[in-house]
């Protein structure tokens, strides 16, 4: 009678301690920062080439 109840004490603990353990395993979402992307400008000829016009002078930055 002591060996079953023994047996059934230690198959008992044993899975109480695997329950504790698996429960330790719990992964936490953390969400992510956005990052905000600063947008580059167009080099004064390449926004010449767009418009289609013949002087790249009113799209450099010192020059409006």
């Amino acid at each position: 009678m002591k060996k079953i109840t023994l047996s059934k004490t230690l198959s008992f603990t044993f899975l109480l301690l695997l329950a504790v353990s698996f429960s330790n395993c719990v992964s936490v979402h953390h969400p992510r920062r956005t990052v905000v992307v600063k947008q580059k400008r167009l080099p004064p000829g390449q926004a010449k080439k767009i418009t289609g016009e013949r002087s790249a002078r009113n799209h450099a930055p010192g020059h409006n």
